[in-house]
């Protein structure tokens, strides 16, 4: 058996690690460089600082083909293979921060014979411009699709792999397909800049997906329909699929709410208004407040009231607070006078910070103790698992907004709780006045 091409990742975040770690599961060396020296010291012990289910068995296995290093010239000894995976984080302005792409274009040179291999998320063109700075440098298009909670799954069974080349620098690309080639999945290939547009264009449409979902819901809420009987019927379709049609309290995380951002201001930069974009972020932004009215429903006001947010994250499976629904509720709830308590199985740490008003309580029961209302906000398992008679017993007024139509309200209505769904009709409706 041929001995595997060593690889180099140039970033020690969620992706890069990721990344590395299946390479090197795939029999690959992996010189990861990280910037930070604590994070490098960290992982060096054995300690994953990130939260994904699985990582940190993978990277155990695997740790006499991973090499953490703060020294780019360790990373450049060897591997021609560079997989970059930095953050491009949304600007002010709603375009990409490419600080930290530019920062490893420069410190990588431009060596013939290597390739850089982008994996973050850049606006189309970056490719272009790196091109310029480093003629000599191959680049290859590469975005990953990974989903926070089954990241190793997506890496080892992917739907696809996608890279872009331009002419002349086919070699990088052909040697970026064979390392995914035990994969098995199909790789297609075009131009730099088709590649960097699939990524935004696929997240894109998965937001507008999402938001469309929602906006049926919010027109099932007004005519008696119920929007999971609407989703199911049409997911059917093939041309539709369920998938995303999940109705809610809109999409989170940093990537669909970066991307469709970058790629909304990337077309307004060329002179093109996407005006379908603006209407996805809207209905999103929108579509956390209608929490509001839920309560408002049945509680005549929110001041002095105790509400408990059940999940924090912005899904399950992960730790990562970026662009969380509970952010938003949490401060519509403080800006009503409400005292909020909040509970989460894996992101108290991370969400604490971010919410210095908010009383992090130890478990759901400890949060719905004495509340006015409850609002699942993420869907964790364990609460599909929670006693709701106890949970009646224990809360002020049994009052439930189930923020992603995960729970079986029938259940709960008949456990003496009032229960309160997205786009379907209501378990309860009678009001509730304290």
């Amino acid at each position: 058996m041929s001995e595997k091409e060593p690889i180099g990742v140039v970033g020690a975040g969620w992706v890069g690690l990721v990344t590395a770690a299946c390479f090197a599961e795939l029999g690959h060396r992996v010189v990861v460089r990280e910037i930070v020296p604590e994070k490098v010291e960290t992982l060096r012990r054995g300690d994953v600082p990130i939260h994904e289910p699985g990582l940190p068995e993978l990277i155990e296995r695997n740790g006499e083909r991973l090499v953490f290093t703060t020294e780019m010239s360790e990373l450049l000894d060897g591997p021609r293979l560079l997989f970059v995976c930095v953050q491009t984080p949304p600007t002010y302005s709603g375009d990409a921060d490419l600080s930290a792409v530019q920062q490893a274009v420069e410190e990588i040179g431009d060596p013939a014979g290597k390739a850089m291999v982008m994996k973050s998320t850049v606006p189309v063109g970056t490719g272009r411009t790196i091109h310029r700075e480093a003629p000599d440098l191959a680049y290859v298009s590469c975005p990953e699709f990974l989903r926070e909670g089954t990241a190793l799954k997506d890496f080892m069974e992917p739907d696809r792999i996608l890279i872009g080349t331009d002419p002349g620098e086919e070699w990088a690309g052909d040697a970026v397909a064979e390392v995914y080639e035990p994969l098995g999945a199909p790789i297609v290939r075009t131009d730099i800049s088709s590649a960097e547009m699939v990524k935004l264009a696929s997240n894109a449409f998965l937001a507008t997906k999402i938001s469309f979902i929602n906006e049926i819901a919010n027109v099932c809420e007004e005519l008696g329909a119920d929007v999971t009987d609407v989703a199911r019927g049409m997911g059917l379709d093939d041309r539709i699929g369920a998938r995303f049609l999940q109705a809610g309290i809109g999409y989170g995380g940093s990537c669909f709410t970066k991307d469709v951002s970058a790629l909304k201001m990337l077309a307004a930069n060329s002179g093109y208004h996407f005006q379908l974009l603006n209407s996805v972020i809207e209905v999103n932004e929108l579509q956390k407040r209608r929490v509001m009215a839920k309560l408002s429903k049945h509680l005549d006001s929110l001041i002095g009231k105790r509400v408990a947010l059940l999940g924090l994250a912005f899904k399950p499976d992960t730790d990562d607070m970026r662009g969380a629904s509970s952010l938003v509720l949490a401060a519509r709830l403080e800006g009503e006078s409400a005292n909020v308590v909040a509970y989460d199985p894996v992101a108290r740490d991370a969400a604490a910070p971010l919410l210095p008003g908010v009383e992090m309580a130890s478990s759901a029961m400890d949060a719905v103790e004495g509340a006015d209302a409850a609002i699942l906000v993420t869907e964790w398992p364990e609460f599909a698992k929670l006693d709701w008679a106890e949970v009646a017993r224990r809360m002020n007024t049994p009052l439930l907004v189930d923020g992603r139509n995960f729970l079986d309200g029938d259940a709960i209505t008949a456990a003496g709780v009032i229960y309160e769904a997205i786009g379907r009709p209501s378990a309860g409706d009678r009001s509730v006045v304290g």
